[in-house]
């Protein structure tokens, strides 16, 4: 099925408005949830509404909180995100930085207990829009989905990696889970999206499977918790080191805390965000940069394509064609997932009258 993205965001708006929040911090998970379908990352998009508003029933994740800044110096921050949705404190965080960057040439910030902070590259566009560079490691405090190369245990969360360059006729973004498939991706494939890779997962016996069940089990609220499975770290070794890397700045550094082991007092599944900002002007002319950048990326796609009809893409490249399509065409949404997203919708009172038709 297909929606156009400003229904898309009309209703999804309307959603979170009717299950508590104001209509400002609505509108704003709207626009971040559906600006990831409209790049092609359906795993931080729309399908994460159901969830969402389950967390905010069960106060895991807190309406309209202002984040506070508990460390503050001409160059480095830490912000405390008070368990308020990811879409309202994150810009918050981003922006200090930012701020700092511009005033100092370089800047630091750690944020902690943030609820799930959506698409990372949403965070380096942010920054390179303000003509920043910047690099962005992710944890998720309390969520043990990943098991490390060589393991079959859950020992990491999906620990999310990010940075952004900016150039005048494009952002460089580049960003990734260090998992072989985000949580998200699990997500869309049990929702009737587009399915794993058959090694994407690990069984219990050591086994690979691209079956969502390995991390779900039989369960319709698609709780990870329920499954005995794992999902594989990408790249062996290096992707489960980056990943390491991850927790020990975005978890133990900002204060957040480590996926593991769980902190069962606390009861809520948190990100942690260890973001650097760079102003480049600072080093050196900023359009001598770009000029060496754009005379590399030209030889870097003049590589001759490994099959035919093949392309070399840089970072970033994907996300910009997505949008356009997507822009023009509309958001496409398997059944499954659109069926979620209605059923919530009349879960918080919303008639059949306020859902939108779609194609």
């Amino acid at each position: 099925m297909l929606i156009t993205v400003a229904e898309l965001k009309s209703f999804v708006a309307t959603i979170f408005a009717k299950a508590g929040t104001s209509e400002a911090e609505a509108a704003r998970i709207a626009g971040y949830l559906v600006e990831a379908n409209l790049v092609g990352h359906d795993s931080h998009g729309v399908v994460r509404v159901p969830r969402y508003i389950q967390w905010l029933n069960e106060g895991k994740v807190l309406a309209d909180v202002t984040p506070e800044t508990v460390v503050d110096t001409p160059v480095l921050a830490v912000v405390d995100g008070k368990f308020g949705f990811g879409q309202t404190v994150t810009p918050i965080a981003v922006q200090l930085g930012i701020d700092k960057a511009k005033a100092m040439g370089l800047s630091a910030v750690a944020l902690r207990n943030s609820g799930h902070l959506g698409r990372a590259g949403d965070w380096a566009e942010m920054a390179a829009a303000a003509g920043l560079i910047s690099i962005h490691y992710v944890n998720v405090q309390g969520s043990l989905l990943v098991a490390p190369f060589g393991g079959v245990d859950r020992r990491l969360s999906t620990a999310p990696y990010a940075m952004g360059v900016p150039l005048p006729n494009r952002p460089l973004i580049l960003d990734f889970a260090t998992s072989h498939v985000a949580e998200g991706k699990v997500l869309v494939a049990s929702r009737g999206g587009k399915k794993l890779p058959p090694d994407a997962l690990i069984r219990p016996d050591g086994t690979f499977s691209g079956d969502p069940v390995t991390l779900y089990g039989e369960n319709p609220d698609r709780n990870p918790e329920n499954g005995e499975g794992a999902i594989r770290a990408f790249g062996l070794h290096k992707g489960s080191g980056l990943a390491f890397m991850c927790e020990i700045l975005g978890g133990a550094l900002t204060g957040n805390g480590t996926c593991g082991p769980r902190d069962g007092a606390r009861g809520r599944i948190t990100n942690g965000m260890m973001s650097f900002y760079i102003r480049p002007d600072v080093l050196g002319s900023v359009e001598e940069m770009a000029e060496r950048a754009e005379r590399y990326i030209a030889f870097y796609k003049s590589s001759r394509p490994a099959e035919p009809g093949g392309e070399i893409l840089i970072p970033g490249e994907v996300e910009n064609r997505s949008r356009a399509e997507r822009g023009a065409k509309g958001v496409p949404l398997p059944d499954d997932t659109w069926g979620s997203i209605v059923a919530t919708a009349r879960e918080v009172g919303i008639a059949d009258a306020g859902i939108p038709k779609a194609a």
